[in-house]
């Protein structure tokens, strides 16, 4: 009958600038298409360079390189009698474009540049590509020799087309393009195209694949026709990781969907469609309105059919139904997928992590505990490249892990840095959970080194500091946890290097951090272990020294990176949204505190080492958060602001929600009693003064 149409979509893990690897992963699933029948294959965004190259997008090479790549492709016998569409960057009139090229034996057919780029949060694509902004029309690409010696071509359509085979019309999108609200799905469907293809490069973030389906099920469900989405997998060489989810859909239903989370490099995922479903569809749904595009699609014609002329026997895939992870879930998961992508591109043999039974290093401990948990079930399922990665890390060519435990304690190296001031239960607590994980644990007293390095300093100046609580100054206590926090820091970096050259084995340790965006763990309030203990408890607490609760910092931070706050912007909301428990004058001096003491340690943020980014609130760098480093921080015109609306609140406030009146006159305007905020009161200074810090833990 020559309707139905199988057609594979892929999800890669590819790496910035491996041009041999990546050319590998594209040939393999092209290979895996073929053989499950397909026509056509999809695979991600940037796919032959990967997309996190950023500035190497600049360089000529990264260019050249691209073309070497297509040209294998277009020479390789397995990209015989398929449509492949793949992802390159290409300069066209001296402009580069993100780009799609489709090619059929040996003849490329058209290449379609990206027409909205992304450019917000993470993604810096205007950057480096320009957007084609010249709807619907069509240019001349002369392509380079070393394609023309190939394809035999000179030149091929370039822009805004679609591909119109013998049986059916394809259009393309990438990535960013299903998320915009003029998508060039809407216009293409309304003009007759019948399959949508697109190419992504979109990262995990928590509670994210449940939007991107949705998206994808109403391109679907509001004009009729198939849906292809491709992405790309795993840690390409940034603080990003690309979630997979490959999925196929069909008139609003999902009929093929791929793992969010997987070691797999490959994953294919293909469909068996029926076009007249699509066009039966049309024909209820949409018929009044599939004539009104003013302007029609460029089509590319090719003599090729995706459909055989004997397909009535040949089943057709049917809706499933969808599983999404839980936030828990994908916490676990996807920092683990990432975590392994870094350690075994990275060269290093394992991981070190200063554990000091606080919730934040606890968590990433349990993260790479789920990391072995994954590794083990990918060996037990038969995938060869991870067993393979696994011996090159452990170093031992006939290694097969048998149990999480049994990989963790191979990989996987903790240590407690204690200190006179460390209590028992930090120190149990770390122990008890490196037995659970099976990590080599150590347990390393720093006071030696700390007395060493005041010594130091007494000799020089005549000067011993003390903390506050034996009389010392604010500037004494400080710097007596600076100093504590720098030598765990060393010594962290120290015993990466050599503990396993100690133990009589090859290789070194990557260092993993912590931060604490939020903390709490039953009967163990958050606490740096920087001061003196008293009568052996912990009297030091978190949010003692941040002059405001976890809660606190957390409605703070989201407005500040979330909602784009300045300081006054920031107290006209919280008045409004603390008026139950806080006075106007105490909002205004929680605010103030705040930015004070962000703009105080914000330098540090140009240090801090890469961290994995799962939302717009977390522990990142300064590459996300673009803000400067050196403030006045006395922000005295913002701060003005605030005071002056002070007395003018100290009159009954109606506000524009449920309650009416807020504080009664004359009520809750008294001054806040906060203690000044400790720049150093973590183990490094950063992880307790910003929501974003992303720094080691130092115990």
């Amino acid at each position: 009958m020559g309707r139905k149409v199988t057609l594979a979509t892929c999800s890669l893990n590819q790496w910035a600038l491996d041009f041999d690897g990546n050319l590998e992963r594209i040939l393999k699933s092209i290979e895996i298409a073929k053989a499950h029948g397909a026509k056509y294959r999809l695979g991600p965004e940037l796919e032959i360079c990967g997309y996190g190259c950023a500035d190497h997008f600049y360089e000529s090479d990264t260019l050249l390189h691209s073309f070497e790549v297509l040209r294998k492709l277009l020479e390789s016998p397995v990209t015989q009698d398929i449509i492949c569409d793949v992802g390159m960057p290409i300069m066209h009139h001296n402009v580069r474009y993100n780009c799609r090229v489709l090619f059929l034996n040996g003849k490329i057919l058209l290449i379609r540049p990206k027409m909205l780029m992304a450019n917000y949060g993470v993604y810096r694509e205007l950057r480096w590509f320009s957007p084609w902004k010249q709807l619907r029309q069509v240019e001349e690409y002369f392509l380079p020799r070393m394609i023309q010696e190939v394809t035999g071509q000179d030149t091929v359509p370039f822009g805004d087309c679609v591909l119109s085979t013998k049986d059916t019309c394809i259009g393309t999108e990438s990535c960013q393009e299903l998320w915009h609200p003029r998508s060039p799905h809407i216009q293409m469907g309304l003009d007759g195209v019948e399959i949508f293809t697109n190419a992504s490069a979109s990262h995990h973030v928590l509670r994210k694949a449940d939007q991107r389906v949705n998206l994808i099920k109403s391109a679907t469900t509001k004009s009729g026709g198939i849906y292809l989405y491709a992405n790309q997998r795993g840690c390409d060489g940034d603080r990003v990781y690309y979630d997979g989810c490959a999925m196929v859909a069909i008139n609003g239903d999902i009929v093929a969907l791929g793992a969010e989370f997987s070691l797999n490099d490959v994953e294919v995922i293909t469909a068996t469609l029926d076009l007249e479903d699509v066009r039966s569809y049309r024909g209820e749904i949409c018929q009044p309105n599939m004539d009104i595009e003013p302007k029609p699609c460029h089509r590319v014609k090719v003599d090729f059919s995706l459909s055989n002329g004997d397909d009535i026997y040949l089943p057709t895939h049917q809706p499933i139904t969808l599983h999404f992870h839980s936030p828990e879930e994908e916490i676990s998961l996807g920092p683990a997928c990432w975590l392994w992508d870094y350690l075994r591109r990275s060269g290093q043999a394992g991981f070190l992590l200063p554990l000091s039974g606080g919730v934040d290093s606890s968590s990433t401990a349990c993260i790479v505990h789920s990391m072995c948990v994954l590794l083990c079930q990918a060996i037990e399922d038969g995938n060869s490249q991870v067993l393979e990665d696994v011996r090159r890390v452990v170093g031992d060519d006939s290694y097969r892990p048998e149990h999480p435990r049994e990989l963790c304690g191979h990989i996987f190296t903790t240590c407690y840095m204690a200190s006179e001031n460390s209590s028992e239960d930090t120190c149990s607590r770390a122990k008890g959970l490196a037995n659970q994980i099976g990590s080599t644990h150590m347990n390393i007293n720093i006071d030696l080194a700390v007395k060493g390095i005041l010594g130091i300093f007494s000799v020089v100046t005549g000067r011993w500091p003390q903390f506050r609580a034996n009389g010392g100054s604010h500037r004494e206590n400080l710097a007596l946890q600076n100093v504590q926090a720098r030598v765990r820091m060393v010594l962290a970096y120290l015993f990466a290097q050599l503990s396993l050259w100690a133990r009589g084995k090859p290789g070194g340790l990557l260092v993993l951090g912590s931060a604490n965006v939020d903390e709490s763990i039953l009967l163990a309030p958050p606490t740096a272990e920087l001061e003196p203990l008293t009568d052996g408890q912990v009297s030091q607490t978190d949010e003692a020294d941040m002059g405001m609760t976890y809660s606190e910092l957390s409605v703070i931070g989201r407005l500040r990176k979330i909602s784009k706050c300045g300081p006054f912007s920031m107290f006209c909301k919280l008045i409004h949204m603390w008026r139950d428990a806080l006075s106007p004058a105490e909002v205004a001096q929680k605010v103030k505190h705040f930015f004070r003491m962000y703009s105080v340690n914000r330098h540090k943020m140009t240090t801090v080492t890469p961290s994995y980014h799962a939302e717009s609130y977390s522990p990142d760098d300064n590459r996300f958060d673009l803000r400067p480093f050196l403030y006045n921080t006395r922000w005295t015109w913002q701060f003005r602001c605030i005071d002056n609306q002070i007395p003018l609140l100290r009159v009954p406030l109606l506000v524009a929600a449920a309650g009416g009146t807020s504080w009664p006159a004359g009520i809750k305007d008294a001054p806040p009693k906060t203690e000044p905020l400790n720049a150093g009161s973590g183990q490094l200074e950063s992880t307790k003064c910003l929501p974003h810090s992303g720094v080691p833990d130092g115990r």
